[in-house]
């Protein structure tokens, strides 16, 4: 239990005994208390002052006074400030709470939710590489996941593939226009660079057919949709669904190629899915669905065959759901993907992790569901976050300016290469070592910076920011966990193993001569203390930037305190135990944080 839901509980019940009311501890808010007041938590009387029929200063009074004289082990003192009542911690709370939680090295993840929820993230094109926008997306995804499954809930990862539809046969027709039989293995290319190529290559060709046919005299619109080599690709779409032998060899063969790509991507980035989808299987249970619809009047047929959905009274726009020539679209396939989610796994919530310029889509999709009577439209959500840019401006896949994600994890590997070389401090690793160190720094930087940023806020990506060892970064606090461990071996070395592994014993005779705590001793302690509640926190509100924050201000208050406090040379054996108690659990928060967020954290650097 945090020290939070101690104060609330406390104070609900020197409500009971004061005032003879019985009030939920739920609606008591506690907050840390500001810089500029004496205290380190605050609880707000306002919500109290009308029931009570007090005023803020008699009330915050007696309610201060009573916790001060019955729970003297908790608090210390009181301050009251405008009908905010102060409260200052005792010392040996935090060193209670120390002596129970330093090495528990699962300290912050909680058993407080028991939901079944599905993560859905990447979901890539087979058309193109994974790129830097897919990074954010990746790493958000499976961050949000492990946060959701540190807090009690049984988590499936899943990724719907983009396996099918017209930007897939964009990539088949310039293959078979413009590749003279080439493969991945003839030309030494990775598979899904390879197809992305013949992508560009067809957009390339489509802009120069236009141009052709405008000089003609015909109108853009018109030259548009009548360029020889977009019909191409469309008709060929509409023989993969009629599953002509020829198409449907010549899609596996350039799918298998691009799967090849993705599951090397993902392995050098530690990306993992407990089940795979894939459009081609999940688009036939829309169109039945969509026809079941039909019938019952939720969708309606155009004169040319197309089938549309009116949601202009529910404040949205008409939806198109099967296109005349019979074709699936994109919301087919998530119509049958939710119901095939919810009838394998019966979730409670289905998190959709799609940027955020998919927000009406999304809107779209749950309205559908809701109407045509789906049980799986109750738990979906959709995580939108914002995009990600380059300083130079924003990406574009089909005209091939975007940043494929294997060329950014080998730049963020090699800058971490040259930026530790520079500092001069890894002469006693070996070459394999290294090359460990560089990736984990690497990624570490570009992980940590793509998460740090609030999920609803678009950023920009600078890898030489990203990988600064003093700033808000992945590396700082890497080095800051790096430099504990240190610490702490040099403390075994000098003291022998005992001293490790009687800690505890040593600790609690200390206690008996306590001394009182440094103010930067204390800041640690009430960070630390905080880790569960910060977890609980980015858990619900699906945002791991609040970890990255969290964990970089509790390694920059560590460096503070390491800067200004010997541990080995502490002035007394009492403050030695503590300091390295102290530093023990800031490196295991520290550790259990940037799991969370995918990050691993060295034990050297």
């Amino acid at each position: 239990m945090s020290l939070v839901n101690d104060i609330k509980l406390t104070t609900k019940k020197a409500v009971d005994v004061l005032y003879e009311t019985s009030i939920d501890e739920t609606g008591i808010t506690v907050s840390l208390t500001k810089p500029e007041f004496e205290g380190d938590y605050t609880i707000v009387l306002f919500a109290l002052l009308k029931p009570l029929k007090k005023s803020p200063d008699v009330l915050g009074n007696e309610l201060g006074n009573y916790l001060l004289k019955n729970h003297s082990d908790l608090f210390h003192s009181f301050n009251i400030i405008k009908g905010f009542l102060n409260l200052v911690i005792a010392d040996t709370c935090w060193v209670n709470f120390l002596s129970k939680n330093y090495n528990n090295t699962n300290f912050g993840k909680q058993n407080i939710s028991h939901k079944k929820i599905m993560v859905e993230y990447s979901s890539p094109n087979t058309n193109k590489p994974l790129h830097l926008g897919h990074l954010r997306n990746i790493f958000l995804g499976w961050s949000t996941a492990e946060l959701s499954k540190a807090t009690g809930n049984n988590v499936i990862k899943s990724c719907i593939v983009n396996d099918r539809g017209i930007h897939i046969c964009k990539s088949m027709i310039a293959w078979q226009r413009f590749a003279n039989n080439a493969t991945p293995q003839s030309t030494h290319t990775k598979g899904d660079h390879f197809v992305g190529d013949y992508y560009v290559k067809f957009n390339d060709e489509y802009k120069k057919e236009i141009e052709t046919l405008i000089g003609k005299g015909v109108e853009k619109e018109m030259a548009e949709k009548e360029a020889p080599i977009m019909k191409a690709a469309q008709q060929m779409l509409v023989d993969w669904e009629a599953g002509k032998p020829d198409v449907i060899e010549l899609w596996s063969m350039m799918n298998s190629w691009v799967y090849e790509g993705f599951a090397e991507t993902y392995k050098k980035i530690g990306a993992d899915f407990d089940k795979i989808y894939y459009e081609s299987q999940t688009y036939i249970l829309g169109k039945n669905l969509v026809e079941a619809g039909l019938e019952k009047g939720i969708f309606y047929k155009e004169d040319d065959g197309s089938i549309w959905i009116d949601l202009t009274a529910d404040g949205l726009d008409k939806k198109i759901v099967r296109r005349k020539d019979g074709t699936a679209v994109y919301i087919t396939q998530d119509i049958g993907l939710a119901v095939d989610k919810y009838e394998e796994y019966k979730i409670d919530e289905n998190i959709y992790v799609v940027g955020d310029e998919q927000n009406y889509h999304f809107k779209v999709l749950k309205l559908i569901c809701q109407k045509m009577g789906l049980p799986s439209a109750k738990g979906m959500y959709h995580l939108n976050y914002g995009m990600v840019e380059l300083p130079s401006g924003k990406m574009k896949s089909r005209e091939g300016t975007v940043v494929d994600a294997d060329d950014i994890v080998a730049e963020m590997i090699n800058i971490a290469k040259q930026k530790t070389e520079e500092l001069g401090k890894v002469k006693d690793f070996n070459d394999e070592e290294l090359i460990d160190l560089y990736e984990t720094i690497g990624l570490g930087a570009l992980k940590f910076f793509l998460l740090r940023v609030d999920p609803k806020k678009r950023m920009v990506f600078n890898p030489e920011e990203s990988i600064d060892f003093h700033g808000f970064t992945g590396p700082f606090v890497q080095y800051t966990y790096a430099r504990i461990k240190s610490v702490l071996r040099k403390m075994v070395i000098a003291h022998g193993s005992w001293f490790m592994e009687n800690a505890d014993a040593n600790y609690e005779l200390s206690a008996m001569n306590y001394e009182l705590l440094f103010p930067l001793e204390k800041n640690l302690l009430v960070q630390l203390e905080q880790f569960p509640t910060i977890v609980a926190e980015a858990a619900v509100y699906f945002d791991p930037s609040k970890i990255a924050l969290y964990v970089f201000n509790l390694a920059k208050t560590f460096s503070s305190f390491y800067t200004e406090h010997s541990i080995a040379g502490a002035e007394s054996e009492e403050k030695k135990y503590l300091r390295y108690m102290i530093s023990q659990q800031t490196a295991n928060i520290i550790q259990t944080a940037m799991q969370l967020l995918g990050i691993k954290v060295p034990e050297r650097m």
